[in-house]
Protein backbone atom coordinates (compact mmCIF):
# COMPACT_ATOMS: atom_id res chain seq x y z
CA UNK A 1 0.00 0.00 0.00
CA UNK A 2 1.34 3.28 -1.00
CA UNK A 3 0.46 6.17 1.25
CA UNK A 4 0.78 9.62 -0.07
CA UNK A 5 2.85 11.94 1.93
CA UNK A 6 0.96 14.79 3.42
CA UNK A 7 1.72 18.03 1.69
CA UNK A 8 3.39 20.31 4.25
CA UNK A 9 2.59 23.88 3.55
CA UNK A 10 5.24 26.46 4.38
CA UNK A 11 4.08 28.73 7.22
CA UNK A 12 3.47 32.26 6.09
CA UNK A 13 3.83 35.29 8.27
CA UNK A 14 1.30 37.95 7.41
CA UNK A 15 2.91 41.35 8.12
CA UNK A 16 0.03 43.57 7.05
CA UNK A 17 -1.79 43.56 10.43
CA UNK A 18 1.53 44.25 12.20
CA UNK A 19 2.22 47.22 9.93
CA UNK A 20 -1.29 48.56 10.53
CA UNK A 21 -0.84 48.41 14.29
CA UNK A 22 2.58 50.09 14.14
CA UNK A 23 1.23 52.91 11.98
CA UNK A 24 -1.60 53.54 14.44
CA UNK A 25 0.90 53.64 17.34
CA UNK A 26 3.16 56.00 15.38
CA UNK A 27 0.27 58.34 14.62
CA UNK A 28 -0.81 58.26 18.27
CA UNK A 29 2.71 59.15 19.44
CA UNK A 30 3.04 61.96 16.91
CA UNK A 31 -0.28 63.51 17.92
CA UNK A 32 0.20 63.15 21.67
CA UNK A 33 3.76 64.49 21.79
CA UNK A 34 3.99 67.93 23.31
CA UNK A 35 6.52 70.37 22.05
CA UNK A 36 6.85 72.33 25.27
CA UNK A 37 10.61 72.42 25.00
CA UNK A 38 10.35 75.11 22.34
CA UNK A 39 7.90 77.17 24.34
CA UNK A 40 10.24 77.22 27.33
CA UNK A 41 12.93 79.06 25.39
CA UNK A 42 12.55 82.74 26.09
CA UNK A 43 14.64 84.49 23.50
CA UNK A 44 14.97 88.23 23.53
CA UNK A 45 15.88 89.23 20.02
CA UNK A 46 18.10 92.27 19.54
CA UNK A 47 16.61 95.35 18.00
CA UNK A 48 18.28 98.19 16.18
CA UNK A 49 17.29 101.81 16.50
CA UNK A 50 19.62 104.37 14.98
CA UNK A 51 18.09 107.31 16.85
CA UNK A 52 18.53 105.90 20.34
CA UNK A 53 22.00 105.46 21.88
CA UNK A 54 22.74 102.03 23.30
CA UNK A 55 22.66 101.99 27.09
CA UNK A 56 25.61 100.38 28.78
CA UNK A 57 25.13 98.24 31.87
CA UNK A 58 27.16 98.82 35.00
CA UNK A 59 30.07 96.41 34.85
CA UNK A 60 31.36 94.46 37.83
CA UNK A 61 34.80 93.08 37.09
CA UNK A 62 35.48 89.66 38.62
CA UNK A 63 39.00 88.31 38.20
CA UNK A 64 39.96 84.66 38.62
CA UNK A 65 43.67 83.95 39.01
CA UNK A 66 45.51 80.86 37.85
CA UNK A 67 45.50 79.45 41.38
CA UNK A 68 41.73 79.99 41.84
CA UNK A 69 41.66 83.21 43.88
CA UNK A 70 38.99 85.86 43.24
CA UNK A 71 39.00 89.66 42.99
CA UNK A 72 35.87 91.79 42.66
CA UNK A 73 36.48 95.25 41.17
CA UNK A 74 40.25 94.92 41.77
CA UNK A 75 39.80 94.02 45.45
CA UNK A 76 41.02 90.54 46.37
CA UNK A 77 38.45 88.58 48.35
CA UNK A 78 39.29 85.66 50.62
CA UNK A 79 35.98 83.84 50.03
CA UNK A 80 35.85 80.86 47.71
CA UNK A 81 32.29 79.60 48.19
CA UNK A 82 29.42 80.79 45.96
CA UNK A 83 27.26 82.04 48.85
CA UNK A 84 29.91 84.46 50.13
CA UNK A 85 30.78 85.62 46.64
CA UNK A 86 27.09 86.23 45.87
CA UNK A 87 26.81 88.49 48.92
CA UNK A 88 29.79 90.51 47.68
CA UNK A 89 28.34 90.69 44.17
CA UNK A 90 25.01 91.91 45.59
CA UNK A 91 26.88 94.60 47.53
CA UNK A 92 28.80 95.66 44.40
CA UNK A 93 25.56 95.86 42.38
CA UNK A 94 23.40 97.50 45.06
CA UNK A 95 22.64 100.68 43.09
CA UNK A 96 22.00 99.02 39.75
CA UNK A 97 19.01 96.92 38.78
CA UNK A 98 20.74 95.06 35.93
CA UNK A 99 24.51 94.90 36.33
CA UNK A 100 26.86 93.08 33.97
CA UNK A 101 29.45 90.75 35.49
CA UNK A 102 32.59 90.53 33.40
CA UNK A 103 34.62 87.44 34.29
CA UNK A 104 38.34 87.95 33.68
CA UNK A 105 39.67 84.42 34.12
CA UNK A 106 43.29 83.48 33.64
CA UNK A 107 43.82 80.95 30.86
CA UNK A 108 45.17 78.50 33.45
CA UNK A 109 42.40 79.16 36.00
CA UNK A 110 40.59 76.06 37.23
CA UNK A 111 37.25 75.44 35.57
CA UNK A 112 35.63 75.06 39.00
CA UNK A 113 36.63 78.59 39.96
CA UNK A 114 34.88 80.04 36.90
CA UNK A 115 31.80 77.91 37.59
CA UNK A 116 31.84 79.17 41.19
CA UNK A 117 31.68 82.78 39.94
CA UNK A 118 28.80 81.87 37.62
CA UNK A 119 26.95 80.16 40.49
CA UNK A 120 27.53 83.18 42.73
CA UNK A 121 26.09 85.44 40.03
CA UNK A 122 23.01 83.21 39.81
CA UNK A 123 22.56 83.32 43.59
CA UNK A 124 22.94 87.11 43.54
CA UNK A 125 20.22 87.38 40.90
CA UNK A 126 22.51 88.72 38.18
CA UNK A 127 21.50 87.51 34.75
CA UNK A 128 24.03 89.31 32.54
CA UNK A 129 27.42 87.58 32.34
CA UNK A 130 30.30 88.16 29.98
CA UNK A 131 33.78 86.71 29.61
CA UNK A 132 36.77 88.92 28.88
CA UNK A 133 39.21 87.67 26.26
CA UNK A 134 42.25 89.07 24.56
CA UNK A 135 43.01 89.18 20.90
CA UNK A 136 45.54 86.66 19.63
CA UNK A 137 48.70 88.09 18.17
CA UNK A 138 48.89 88.00 14.38
CA UNK A 139 52.11 85.94 14.57
CA UNK A 140 50.20 82.71 15.26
Amino acid sequence: MRFRRAFIEEPELNLIPLIDVLLVVLIFLAVSTTYSRFTQLQIELPSADADRPQTRLQEIQVAVTADGRFAIDKAVVPMTDPESLSALLRAAAQNNAAPLIVINADAQAPHQAVVTVMEAARLAGVTHLSFATQRRSSGR
